[in-house]
């Protein structure tokens, strides 16, 4: 790829959600402030909101990674399970030990056993629990009845929603109106603001181990902005297509004109065009080439 070129150790805007390229922006610091603070004064139920691409995958890998070791922490990446599915995946990550074709009762009170466990040795249990927005109703409901859960002074598990502003209607069912009201810490993620974008595309490539001066000139970062209205997964998406369209072309600098191309090969990059997959294509082929010739070059030199 494009790393050597660029003088890179990584490729820098990868979407996998990398708990060193967390960049803490004065929103992103504070949403992890907000989790920080609310788990460790033991509230039941925390809500993460944000639209799709802002970063609460990542968000929720940080807050994992940095809470102590009096903590037990179980993650959930895929809550779109049944009740008693649910309960079995919870009861995996806190490693309860269960039998064969267990029933409802003995799941429930082996999880709650090993909670009470926990409480006595002096370990605060979360949750957290990813795409919440796609939680079942009766999901959510047998959630909040593992809530009750208390000792004198604290929860005996805690809840971490991470989801979709859907999320947020999901829970204004009237069915679980109490697990709502519980909701006392709550934070709403945003998009990148365009004093960020500089600092969030310095951070990513420090990160890869780029140590050149500005390798995005002004008006490529001005084009990204447009382009990906301040949304990281897309920065990073038509980010990582500049960089490569720069590449093909044997330039050092990223320009105006790659952002704008990458931006027309990228669904949400509001920049669409007829023809764009076809030139997209062609810096691709040129790209190739480049690294095609690179490696005989390399080969020669040996």
């Amino acid at each position: 790829m494009y790393q050597q070129h660029f003088g890179l150790r990584e490729l820098p805007f990868g979407i996998t959600p990398d708990t060193s390229y967390f960049f803490t922006s004065a929103h992103s610091q504070e949403a992890l402030n907000t989790l920080l603070v609310a788990a460790r004064s033991g509230e039941g139920f925390i809500k993460i909101t944000g639209e799709v691409g802002t970063g609460k995958t990542l968000l929720c890998r940080k807050f994992l990674a940095t809470v102590g070791e009096e903590f037990v922490t179980a993650y959930i990446p895929n809550p779109y399970l049944e009740p008693r599915t649910l309960m079995l995946a919870l009861a995996d990550e806190l490693e309860v030990p269960l039998e064969r074709d267990v029933d409802q009762h003995q799941l429930l009170k082996s999880i709650t056993q090993k909670l009470m466990e926990l409480a006595a040795a002096g370990k605060q249990v979360i949750l957290c629990l990813d795409e919440a927005q796609a939680i079942p109703i009766e999901s959510l409901e047998a959630l909040r009845l593992l809530t009750n859960l208390e000792t004198e002074k604290r929860k005996l598990l805690q809840i971490v929603l991470f989801g979709q502003p859907e999320l947020n209607r999901h829970l204004e069912v009237d069915s679980i109106r109490q697990l709502a009201q519980r909701i006392t810490f709550h934070y709403h993620m945003g998009a990148l603001s365009r004093d960020d974008m500089d600092f969030y595309l310095a951070h990513r490539l420090r990160v890869a181990g780029f140590t050149g001066a500005r390798l995005f000139s002004q008006a490529a970062v001005k084009r990204l902005f447009a382009s990906s209205k301040g949304i990281p997964r897309l920065v990073n998406i038509v980010a990582h297509k500049a960089l490569m369209l720069a590449y093909g072309e044997g330039k050092q600098q990223v320009e105006k004109k790659h952002v704008a191309l990458a931006a027309q090969d990228t669904v949400g990059g509001h920049a669409g065009g007829p023809g764009a997959g076809l030139r997209w294509s062609w810096m691709v082929a040129a790209a190739s080439v480049l690294m095609a010739a690179g490696s005989v070059a390399w080969a020669v030199l040996k």
